[in-house]
């Protein structure tokens, strides 16, 4: 065998299990660094604009155009909408076994064949694909004592444009700046009094500010090129362009408009702590590593740093790095502290270091040579994988304690030296150990190949763990075999702890002696069956009492403040309040930081557009080390403050780690659908007066509760044709006039400036203003526009929310501390049903709460597999569709037992605690196989059964005791831990703890309780099959017996048959 050729050949074992560690270390420098795996998320988002157009214009227009095209694309999972003005967005996503660049493609094709109907204005739709690993890693803040333009533009050319070229780096968006433009400012009064209007002026600067190119010139010889230049050189020149020539008199720009070196009208704003910035949004390449391209940001930074004007202030506000670095530098520091208390146990149980030496050397072997697994699978060191690698070093080593303790016993009670008992100890364990690692990897198989959003992210854990698991029973095979062969001592009685003495010896007589009073009478076994039920059944109380989540929250050392101010407010007064709240934020303990951010910073909104009521308030704390309380002590002293203010719609949230229109930041999402928009901004109404009436819920919000104020121009068409006004006419000339246009470019060396042409204020600050107007007739003559159109005052939706192509209302919020979103759940279902909503009104939870659903029917799948593939393997190995029934009886009594560790934690049942379910089921099936299989082979010797399962269980207690507690020691550093990323890893350790430490003695006596049972069964069926048998048997022999009875017999009415002589 395998073991027998390593034990005679130590440096062929040594090389052999060096190789994998040689490419492990290797593999180790090229691995990325994340925080959570690279998803390939299919969404594609198409981003529509027109300047000016409204939100019932944009959403009949634009956005159910595309919406019907896009419909026709195969695969779509969901189809969402968001309408605002001048804005259409739709995030469509598909469903995951759809390849995010086909999807892309398809999209960008329907797309394309609709462009060319859609409004003359539109802007052509931009189509994306939406990458998951392409959020922003750094945020930059720039301020300095000079005018917000000078600061724009410092950090426009010397900083944005020096940063564009990090390798990794994908993009850099602008935000809050003032962007250069010439300011062409129109004068209605003159043009009037001049008769010109304001398409004669928008004309002239197009027609008079070209540089176009005319041919060559051919001399035959020589050619040369031909261009007409005719841009405008300075800014000044733009007074002297001619619009057009009355009475042959030439009038200039000049007389009817000022011309002004400016900035384009503001429509968001940056603050850094109380002063005026502009942020700089740095977001990575997809497939990018994100640690990478922070360290090259910053390391940029520091080289562009001196360059700056002395004034000039740069801030890195946000750097996911940071918190990817501490969470996985505390992974790390958890990986070694559980490798070193794994080894204090073994030394502990053992008391022999050549013993603990030889174990503990399967740690660094597997976990090392996993590290080669994850390079050529392309994973990365992020939360997931190290997560598994932790979990391994709690299992990795059991194979090599199980053969090496079966090793030591051999030495010991057999009293055979160390190469014989290395290999008949491990000829005698080595099926067990094959079972055991095979149905153990079979449990993460399911994880591994699990489908949806939250399978693709534990698809690497399943994947890792179970590499580590089978490397690490190769390493028992080889390695450890030939190491106890050359390296251990024939123990010295009680040298090690084991046996019959010591404080191990006392537990093992009085488990033994438990084990014997249960197997002595009939009803104890029945005793012991009641006991596990009865445990069993308190699951779904139990389940109920702990609740459930979808993932647990991290104290990141920043939260954010989104405020939506009332519609109408302008953005000098929504930046008025806004510097009040901030004051106030400053004040909250812990907040280092407050970056306030208004209006647009996607970077998608037209020109001149923007929703200068939308806020974002990031506050940034001192570090999780340097303070005795939670991040969510501090969100709620902000939610006091913020109460202070009940006109603003106000939420305080966590960082949202994957910033895109894909993924909203609320924990609790409603949408309610339905054709009318007035029932349903009704029924969303009363969804949200119960939500902020409902104590367990925070933040409550609605899409429905908005209405912007505007002034509708209602034209009389009779006296428009009377007066030979065309409606797109006064159309054409309002956007100008009262929107503004960019109607030409200014060029100034390689740079590009708008020159924008819009009324002077005066003339477009009120309705009375705006009908003083004027707009061109047919023939060229100049109307009122009083004089042909009323203006009304109205309100208007501020934005249309669409799913699946029809209208939604969507009601959000958060949940207050301590209550799980399994909880939260069904007491908003049992409201809205209270709506009585009627057939055409459908309601759905969206966000976590359709990914909490998705994640539990999944992990259902996965158990159901995980269950069906530990049976075939334990059956193919046992030989035998019983014995696994033994060893499985035990499994499903972990999970009560987990769940009262939770609910004493106080910790919710979430995606991690469901892997830690897993890990439980692998341990105490191993536990069960150790058992089952050693009483078969005692019995195979000639032992009576009880006497078998009593020395089996006797000798199989000590390395169950040993794995069990390793794998304790392994988890306590996670379940302990408070560093960066604590929560989420914790839930899990919590569930392993808790659930193997209180099931352990229950799950020791079920299984040999069981395979006694089972056995007495299978000898009871055999005793009746038997029965039966020789019934049948001698019923059989009867008939044949008559069957042969002589003929001369006869039959009654026959003659006898005479004999012959």
């Amino acid at each position: 065998m395998i073991w027998d050729i390593c034990i005679r050949r130590p440096v062929f074992t040594t090389m052999l299990v060096l190789a994998p560690v040689v490419l492990g270390l290797a593999s180790y420098a090229r691995l990325g660094v994340e925080l959570f795996p690279n998803v390939d998320v299919p969404v594609v988002v198409v981003t529509t604009t027109l300047k000016g157009a409204s939100v019932d214009e944009m959403e009949s227009a634009v956005t159910k155009p595309i919406e019907e095209a896009v419909n026709t694309v195969s695969g779509i999972d969901e189809l969402r909408s968001t309408t605002k003005e001048g804005l259409s967005q739709l995030v469509i996503g598909f469903k995951l076994e759809k390849n995010g660049d086909v999807a892309a493609q398809e999209v960008r094709d329907k797309v394309s064949l609709l462009t060319a109907q859609l409004p003359v204005g539109t802007d052509a739709p931009k189509v994306e694909k939406f990458n998951l690993d392409a959020a922003p890693v750094v945020t930059l803040a720039v301020s300095g004592r000079r005018p917000l333009r000078e600061v724009t533009e410092i950090a426009k050319k010397l900083i944005k444009e020096d940063l564009e070229g990090v390798s990794g780096v994908g993009a850099v968006v602008l935000v809050g700046g003032q962007t250069r433009a010439v300011n062409v400012t129109v004068l209605p009064d003159r043009l009037r009094a001049l008769g010109l209007s304001v398409d004669e002026v928008r004309g002239a600067l197009s027609r008079q500010n070209l540089e176009t190119p005319g041919g060559r010139v051919d001399s035959g010889a020589r050619e040369e090129g031909l261009r007409t230049v005719g841009r405008v050189r300075r800014v000044k020149d733009f007074e002297d362009v001619v619009i057009a020539t009355k009475g042959g008199y030439p009038l200039r720009m000049k007389d009817v408009a000022r011309v002004e070196d400016g900035v384009e009208e503001p429509r968001g704003l940056s603050r850094l702590d109380g002063d005026i910035a502009v942020s700089l949004v740095i977001q990575k390449q997809s497939g990018g590593n994100t640690v990478q391209v922070a360290d090259a940001v910053n390391e940029r930074l520091a080289r562009i740093r001196p360059s700056l004007p002395a004034d000039i202030r740069v801030e890195v506000i946000r750097d996911q790095s940071k918190f990817i670095k501490g969470s996985i530098q505390e992974v790390k520091f958890h990986l070694v502290l559980a490798a070193l208390l794994v080894s204090g146990v073994l030394l502990l149980f053992i008391r022999d270091w050549r013993t603990t030496i030889v174990a503990a050397l399967a740690v660094p072997t597997s976990i090392i040579g996993t590290f080669a697994f994850m390079d050529a699978m392309g994973f990365s060191l992020n939360n997931m994988t190290l997560l598994g690698l932790i979990l391994a070093v709690g299992i990795v080593i059991d194979d090599a304690v199980v053969v090496l303790e079966n090793v030591f016993r051999h030495m010991e009670e057999y009293g055979r030296t160390p190469w014989e008992a290395a290999s008949l100890a491990t000829r005698e364990i080595a099926l067990a150990v094959f079972a055991t690692t095979l149905s153990l990897a079979v449990i993460f198989a399911p994880i591994a190949f699990m489908s949806g959003q939250v399978g693709r992210f534990f698809n690497s854990f399943g994947f890792v763990v179970g590499f580590a698991v089978l490397l690490s029973m190769v390493v028992s095979f080889t390695l450890t075999p030939m190491l106890c062969a050359r390296f251990l001592r024939k123990p010295k009685e009680g040298a090690h702890g084991g046996g019959q003495t010591g404080f191990w010896g006392w537990v093992t007589r009085r488990y033994v002696g438990l084990l014997a009073w249960c197997l002595r009478r009939w009803w104890r076994r029945g005793l012991v069956v009641a006991s596990a039920f009865a445990l069993l059944l308190s699951t779904v109380p139990l389940a109920v009492l702990v609740g459930s989540d979808f993932v647990p929250k991290d104290d990141q050392s920043e939260f954010e403040v989104a405020i939506t101010a009332p519609e109408g407010y302008t953005l000098e007064q929504t930046s008025r309040i806004c510097e009040e709240i901030e004051h106030k934020l400053t004040g909250v303990r812990g907040v280092t930081n407050v970056f306030t951010t208004i209006g647009e910073t996607s970077g998608k909104a037209a020109k001149g557009q923007g929703d200068v009521t939308r806020v974002s308030i990031y506050c940034r704390m001192t570090d999780l080390s340097a303070r005795p309380f939670h991040q969510r002590d501090a969100m709620a002293d902000a939610r006091t403050i913020m109460a202070d203010y009940p006109d603003m719609r106000t939420t305080v949230q966590e960082i949202k780690m994957f910033s895109s229109s894909a993924f909203k930041n609320v924990q609790l999402e409603l949408s309610i659908r339905g054709p009318d928009s007035e029932k349903l901004d009704d029924y969303a109404a009363r969804a949200l007066k119960w939500m902020k009436a409902n104590p367990n819920l925070t933040d409550a919000d609605t899409n429905a509760a908005a209405r912007t104020p505007e002034l509708q121009v209602l034209i009389d068409r009779d006296k428009a044709a009377d007066l030979g006004v065309s409606i797109q006419a006064v159309a054409s000339t309002l956007q100008v006039l009262v929107g503004g246009e960019p109607v030409t470019k200014y060029k100034e060396g390689v740079e590009q400036y708008d020159v924008w042409l819009r009324a002077d204020l005066p003339s477009r600050d009120r309705a009375a203003a705006i009908a003083d107007l004027t707009v061109p007739s047919e023939g060229g003559k100049l109307v009122e526009l009083r004089n042909l159109a009323t203006l009304d005052p109205a309100r208007g939706p501020a934005t249309v929310e669409r799913y699946n192509r029809q209208r939604q209302v969507t009601v959000q919020c958060n949940l207050a501390p301590g209550i799980p979103l399994g909880s939260a759940l069904p007491e908003v279902d049992a409201f809205v049903k209270t709506l009585d909503l009627p057939p055409e009104y459908r309601y759905e939870f969206l966000g976590e709460a359709k990914l909490m659903a998705d994640s539990n029917s999944n992990f259902a799948v996965a158990f159901f597999l995980a269950f069906v593939f530990m049976y075939m393997i334990l059956a193919a190995q046992f030989e035998s569709l019983v014995h696994p029934i033994t060893i499985l009886a035990a499994v499903p009594l972990t999970i009560p037992c987990a769940l009262v560790s939770l609910l004493f934690l106080r910790t919710p049942l979430d995606v991690y605690a469901m892997i830690g379910l897993f890990m439980l089921f692998g341990i105490v099936k191993k536990n069960g196989i150790l058992q089952v299989d050693y009483t078969n082979v005692l019995r195979a010797k000639g032992l009576p059964r009880d006497e078998a399962i009593l020395a089996a269980n006797e000798a199989r207690l000590r390395p169950i005791l040993m794995t069990t507690v390793m794998l304790v020691a392994a988890m306590i550093p996670i379940a302990t831990g408070a560093g960066p990323g604590a929560s989420a890893r914790a839930s899990m350790a919590k569930v392993i703890l808790g659930g193997q430490l209180l099931s352990l003695l229950l799950t020791l006596l079920i299984t040999p309780v069981a395979y006694s049972i089972w056995d007495d069964i299978e000898r009871t069926a055999g005793r009746a099959g038997r029965w039966l048998m020789r019934r049948r048997g001698a019923s059989n022999k009867s008939v044949a017996t008559a069957a042969e009875e002589p003929v001369g017999a006869g039959t009654v009415g026959e003659p006898a048959t005479v004999a012959g002589p």
